[in-house]
C-alpha cells in the first residue's frame, strides 16, 4: 500500500483508477488514509477494536481539506484505541432513527408484490391500530408496549384483530432488522413467550340448505348490483376482493369461462362458467355499459370495495346471518357433497397443490372444471326449489 505525505497538492496530483481502487496512507498519521478510484478520493480512517480492523470513511477530498480530515481521523482512531466501535455506533444510530413509520413504508417497497387487499391490511394496522407509534423508533418500542398494546386492542376491537395487527407489526419488524446488524430481539416474541396469543378458531359458517331458499328471496330484493356480487360468490366461491377487481376483460361468455390473471395467492384464475352465470353476466354487461369493471362504483378504486352494508341488509331481510367467506364455504361443501374429486375441488377455490407430490403431475384446464362447476350449479338451484321444511341439509 503505498505511503506519502498527505498534502493538498499531494492528493490532487494522484490519478484515478482506470478500474478498482487504490489505497494510500498518510506518513504523519497512522491510521490515516486515502481511498482512490475511478471518479472520486475519499479519505478514511482504519484501526483494531477487540482485533478487528475496522475501516471508516470520513469525506470526499474535494469536499473536505487535509487538515480537517487528519483531525477527523485523529478522534477515530483515539475512540478505536479505547474500544470504541465508530461503525457500530453509526449503526445504532441510523438503526435508532427509523420510525415504525418509515418501517412500514419500507417493508411495503421490498414487498412490491403483495396482494392489494394485503396491503390494505397492513395499512389499516399502523394507520389505526399503531397511529401513536409511527413517530417511534421501532427499536423504541419494549416488549412491555406490546403486550399491553396487544391486550387494549383486544378489549376495544375484539381478540382476532389484536392477533392480526401483532402479526403485522411482527413482519415489517423482522423485515427491517434484517437490514441492519445489531437489531434488537422482535419484541412481539413476548406474546409467545407469555402465551399472550389469543386463540383463533377458524370460521366454519355455512348458508344451510334449510336456509338458502330464505336467503335466496332476500338476495332477489336487492338492487341488481349487490345481488349480482351475492350471486357470483355463491356460484363461484370466488373471493369477495376478487370479484369485487372483476374486469370485463377477464370474461369470455363466448367461451363461457373467466381467467383472473393474479389472485390472493398470487396464482391465475381459470374456471368455466356455468349457463346461470352466463347469462347473468350478460344482463350485467348491458347495465355496467362501457365500465372496465364487472361491479363499478364511484370509489377511488373505480370498482365495488366495501360489501357490508348489503351483505348487512340481506341478513336481516332473510334472518340467515352470513359473511361473503360463507358463500365461498358454501360453494365448496355442495361441491363436496356432489362428490367432486379433491383436486378439482382444490382448482375450484384455486388453492395450490405444490404440498402434494403426486399434484405435480396433473394439469387442470377449464374444460375439466366445466362439469363440475355444471354440477354444482344445477345443486344450488335444485337446493333453492326445496321445500320450506328444509329437511335437506349441506353436509
Amino acid at each position: 500500500m503505498p505511503t506519502l505525505r498527505f498534502t493538498k497538492r499531494a492528493i490532487e496530483a494522484l490519478p484515478h483508477t482506470h478500474k478498482g481502487q487504490v489505497l494510500y496512507r498518510d506518513e504523519m498519521l497512522r491510521g490515516f488514509g486515502l481511498r482512490v478510484g475511478s471518479n472520486s478520493k475519499v479519505y478514511f480512517a482504519e484501526g483494531q477494536v477487540q482485533n478487528r480492523t475496522r475501516r471508516v470513511t470520513i469525506g470526499r477530498a474535494d469536499v473536505l481539506g487535509v487538515d480537517s480530515a487528519r483531525k477527523r481521523a485523529l478522534g477515530i482512531l483515539s475512540d478505536m484505541a479505547a474500544g470504541i466501535d465508530p461503525n457500530a455506533e453509526k449503526r445504532r444510530i441510523a438503526q435508532e432513527s427509523v420510525t415504525l413509520g418509515q418501517a412500514f413504508d419500507n417493508f411495503f417497497e421490498t414487498r412490491p408484490n403483495l396482494a392489494e387487499s394485503t396491503r390494505d391490511r397492513y395499512q389499516r394496522s399502523i394507520n389505526l391500530y399503531l397511529k401513536d407509534w409511527k413517530c417511534k423508533p421501532v427499536t423504541g418500542i419494549s416488549r412491555q408496549m406490546v403486550l399491553k398494546r396487544h391486550q387494549r386492542i383486544a378489549m376495544v376491537h375484539g381478540e382476532v384483530t389484536a392477533n392480526n395487527v401483532m402479526r403485522h407489526f411482527r413482519s415489517v419488524y423482522n423485515v427491517t432488522a434484517a437490514a441492519h446488524d445489531e437489531f434488537p430481539p422482535n419484541p412481539v416474541k413476548i406474546l409467545t413467550q407469555a402465551r399472550a396469543w389469543f386463540p383463533e378458531q377458524r370460521r366454519r359458517t355455512v348458508v344451510s340448505a334449510s336456509d338458502l331458499p330464505t336467503w335466496w328471496q332476500g338476495v332477489m330484493a336487492e338492487p341488481d348490483y349487490s345481488r349480482d356480487f351475492l350471486l357470483i360468490a355463491l356460484f363461484t366461491g370466488m373471493r369477495r376482493t376478487e370479484i369485487a377487481s372483476l374486469r370485463w376483460e377477464y370474461i369470455d361468455l363466448e367461451e363461457r369461462a373467466l381467467h383472473i390473471p393474479k389472485t390472493k395467492n398470487g396464482d391465475p384464475l381459470d374456471l368455466p362458467l356455468s349457463d346461470y352465470l352466463v347469462n347473468l353476466l350478460r344482463d350485467r354487461r348491458m347495465h355496467t355499459k362501457k365500465s372496465l369493471w364487472v361491479f363499478p362504483s364511484t370509489s377511488r378504486k373505480g370498482h365495488v370495495v366495501e360489501t357490508k352494508k348489503f351483505t348487512a341488509r340481506v341478513s336481516e331481510r332473510s334472518g340467515v346471518k352470513f359473511t361473503l367467506h360463507d358463500l365461498r364455504r358454501t360453494f365448496i361443501t355442495i361441491a363436496e357433497s356432489l362428490d367432486i374429486p379433491h383436486y378439482a375441488l382444490k382448482r375450484l377455490l384455486n388453492h395450490r397443490l405444490s404440498g402434494d407430490v403426486t399434484a405435480g403431475y396433473i394439469v387442470s384446464d377449464v374444460e375439466r372444471l366445466r362439469g363440475p362447476v355444471n354440477e354444482v350449479s344445477a345443486r344450488v338451484l335444485e337446493l333453492i326449489n326445496t321445500d320450506e321444511q328444509g329437511k335437506e341439509q349441506i353436509a
